[in-house]
């Protein structure tokens, strides 16, 4: 099939590229590089069913895609806080430009959502069928916000122009291809102890959150996409093992036994979610899909990554 992936030089966006590709499809990856990254896809480039387009995804398309993934917009709270009105406008009219070419080429478009249009939820684990606990004026809200937004899009052109949409809500992910700076906890923490620097952990580390390897979500991703019942979700994709930060920062410590580094705890960001696990009822009924890799195997891959990096 011919794929257009937004985003497709992003962390995640890379790697369902080139599994997409290792399937035998055509790839097209857009990218801007806001916060994706040429390296993440050199090696791609070299395919003959690969083909690259620098543009935002905020201007309109003129691609021919038989099925298009879009991914395009920055993701780690560090990125889409730096400019916050670009977060929104990235979604919002991203979305719209996405929808639009799906409309036109009567393709079939999956929508990256996140857990993030839970908020700091009241309803754990969270399932799909809940609205969410969202500060809409707060300094996250640019991305929380503009996700919901987005998902509001994608049904209303299923209703008002019968696009043939999928939307996954994707919890915290992890895996090689992930930036140094990142800023999300699992980078954080592994570069922080492979550079023997002060684990950082805002709030007191009782928060939690549960880890999905990327290879794990990628395969959720195309499930989704191809699933026969069109089943048009949203669905929660994630791993539901739960983990507090503490215990995160520890384990990763556990696994560079060389690290000098030691614990330190800093004051909470506004906003930051207490609790975070998906309900995946939902996505083992409907897609067959859980994940199978369990925190250490991922992590152990994902130290790998940065000690080449650094």
């Amino acid at each position: 099939m011919k794929i257009l992936v937004t985003g497709g030089a992003g962390f995640i966006g890379s790697h369902l590229c080139r599994k997409l590709l290792g399937e035998g499809n055509e790839v097209i990856c857009l990218d801007n590089f806001q916060t994706g990254s040429p390296d993440n896809i050199a090696d791609l480039r070299e395919e003959k069913n690969f083909r690259f387009i620098e543009q935002d995804v905020v201007v309109p398309l003129q691609v021919d895609a038989e099925q298009i993934y879009n991914l395009a917009c920055p993701a780690s709270p560090v990125h889409y806080q730096s400019d916050p009105v670009k977060t929104t406008v990235t979604s919002v009219m991203g979305a719209i430009n996405v929808l639009n070419l799906a409309k036109d080429n009567k393709a079939k478009i999956l929508q990256a959502s996140t857990s993030e249009v839970y908020g700091d939820p009241e309803v754990h684990p969270q399932p799909e069928s809940y609205w969410g606990h969202v500060n809409c004026i707060g300094p996250r809200s640019c991305y929380d916000e503009g996700k919901r937004a987005a998902e509001t899009l994608f049904f209303d052109y299923y209703r008002q122009y019968q696009v043939d949409i999928r939307v996954v809500r994707i919890f915290n992910t992890y895996g090689p291809a992930m930036a140094i700076n990142d800023g999300r906890v699992v980078s954080n923490f592994i570069v922080q102890a492979l550079q023997n620097k002060d684990i950082t952990i805002y709030g007191d580390g009782s928060q939690t959150r549960s880890f999905q390897y990327v290879d794990d979500l990628v395969t959720g991703l195309i499930k989704m996409m191809n699933n026969g019942e069109g089943f048009k979700g949203p669905v929660n994709l994630g791993n539901p093992a739960e983990f507090t930060i503490k215990e995160l920062a520890e384990k990763v410590l556990g696994l560079i036994p060389e690290s000098t580094s030691r614990i330190i705890y800093k004051d909470l960001p506004i906003d930051d979610p207490r609790q975070r696990k998906p309900d995946i009822s939902l996505a083992k009924d409907k897609l067959a899909w859980e994940p199978q890799i369990k925190l250490e195997e991922g992590l152990k891959k994902t130290i790998e990554y940065f000690r080449k990096k650094l």
